[in-house]
């Protein structure tokens, strides 16, 4: 692995792999003239060749495609163009989400060759920002074959901490590509945690943003849009190593879009809040139990923001979470009912497990039940938002226990039951439509621990203000490189 020299903003010389340094620093180098786009890219295609026969992460690596958006960027600094904030800096992107050219295989046999026409909106702005595609991340087949990565068309991704547990989903891809230096940073999507596990299981810090934060589109095939669910669980976020590097992904990637018109032009930074904020802790969601080493990490996280001068006050629980959580299902399962006869053939064998056994336990909604749904589901909205107007800030458990082995959802109802419990909090923070922040709080047992500060809607700069003074005490754990062989 070439090592490279260059100066850093105080002037002094540095020498390291490029693809070890933070987001933020690599697009700085660029910018300044310090390192070109195609040393940069070119490192991290070294760590990928070296690295992802290991972990199995990045499926379709676009090698040939990233030099040549690096060599463009080199032209257009020496040309004296200014570059933008994530100039030359490589990412990787879920299969489910659009890159021009490139087939986005939703990680199914069926979708091999579905070329996009277009890049997905989220793609399209940080490409306007500088950052370079280098490649798809591995996904859950459909993103419906369980939490664990595994897709019918590029198999089993490995949790670099240790292969024996997953590295979570439906984003795992990305994850592992972020903490193991294959990626400056991943673009994932989370409708109740794929963004968020799959940071806490890779020690790496991740961002659910409010609904309506980022523009997307999530159609699959055609022109026509999904259901209300679909429209409003989903929504793209950015997974990197550090709590600055995620900031820069958020400020590029939020605004609005002709493409999307439920994206909404609200500011990025809200108002400073008269006080000390007010945290309020939350280790045991609704009371259904909470490992020791996760109730762990939160004290140590309200500890750190005690000390940073947040109003840290534990309170009896979250707002109505079992009724959130018994609408989510029966809401996603009415919507999604029509089509399993079909969808079900994708997913090839085993891949239904998932999906089916939570159709068997919830049966859809006729028409007058799912009207009286969606009044509920505005009506929790607005328990969340009382509770977050006194509270602006919540912190909590992402999975309330540490990382499962590979698979535990898909194998028996009890397996199910039990991570369907443990993502709780991810659940119905994304049924209510707040933003989310996972952030590593340090290594216990040998795999990494975290939580995640959930906010008021449109105050991701609370979150992720938070998320930077956990960080800033207690450091940043990744990159690594992958401990033990490749997931079977």
């Amino acid at each position: 692995m070439r090592a490279h020299r260059y100066v850093n903003e105080e002037g002094r010389t540095v020498q390291d792999a490029l693809w070890k340094m933070p987001a933020a620093v690599q697009a700085q180098a660029v910018r300044s003239g310090a390192v070109s786009a195609v040393a940069l890219v070119d490192s991290h295609l070294e760590r990928i060749a070296e690295v992802n026969p290991q972990v199995n992460a990045v499926t379709q690596l676009l090698a040939e495609r990233a030099r040549q958006a690096a060599d463009e960027t080199d032209r257009r600094r020496a040309a004296g163009e200014v570059l933008g904030p994530l100039a030359g800096v490589p990412f990787t992107v879920k299969e489910s989400t659009a890159v021009e050219g490139v087939p986005t295989t939703f990680g199914t046999e069926r979708f091999r060759d579905l070329v996009a026409s277009a890049d997905a909106p989220p793609v399209a702005r940080l490409r306007a920002a500088g950052a370079i595609p280098i490649g798809h991340s591995n996904i859950p087949t459909l993103i419906l074959a369980g939490m664990h990565t595994r897709s019918e068309l590029f198999g089993d991704t490995a949790n670099p901490w240790d292969p024996g547990v997953t590295p979570g989903g439906s984003s795992g891809g990305d994850a592992v590509a972020v903490a193991t230096g294959m990626a400056g940073f991943g673009l994932g999507n989370d409708s109740g945690g794929s963004v968020r596990i799959p940071a806490q299981f890779c020690g790496v810090a991740g961002l659910k943003p409010t609904s309506g934060r980022f523009p997307a589109d999530h159609r699959v095939l055609g022109p026509d849009d999904p259901g209300p669910a679909s429209q409003m669980l989903v929504t793209d976020g950015p997974l990197a190593r550090s709590v600055s590097d995620l900031r820069l992904a958020y400020e590029v990637l939020a605004g609005t879009d002709p493409r999307d018109p439920r994206a909404v032009p609200v500011p990025l930074y809200g108002e400073p809040l008269s006080g000390p904020v007010k945290v309020a802790v939350v280790a045991d969601p609704g009371g259904h139990g909470v490992h020791c080493t996760v109730r762990g990490a939160i004290e140590t996280a309200a500890g750190v923001l005690r000390d940073a001068g947040y109003q840290v006050q534990e309170v009896h629980d979250v707002p109505r979470l079992d009724e959130a959580l018994e609408a989510y299902g029966r809401i996603t399962v009415t919507e999604f009912a029509p089509t399993w006869p079909v969808v079900r053939r994708l997913l090839g064998e085993g891949g239904d497990r998932y999906i089916e056994m939570a159709m068997e336990q919830t049966p859809p909604a006729n028409a007058d039940e799912f009207m009286k749904l969606m009044g509920t589901w505005l009506n929790i909205r607005r328990s969340w938002a009382e509770f977050l107007d006194e509270y602006p800030l919540l912190l909590g458990p992402v999975f309330t226990e540490p990382p499962v082995e590979p698979g535990l959802e898909s194998r028996d109802r009890a397996g199910r039951d039990r991570v369907a419990l443990a993502m709780r909090l991810c659940t119905v923070t994304s049924f209510v439509g707040v933003p989310g922040v996972a952030v590593p709080t340090g290594v216990t047992n040998g795999l990494p621990s975290g939580v995640q500060i959930v906010g008021r809607a449109f105050r991701e700069d609370l979150c992720l203000a938070a998320a930077q003074a956990i960080e800033d005490r207690l450091g940043v754990l990744t990159p690594i490189g992958p401990r033990g062989g490749r997931a079977a």
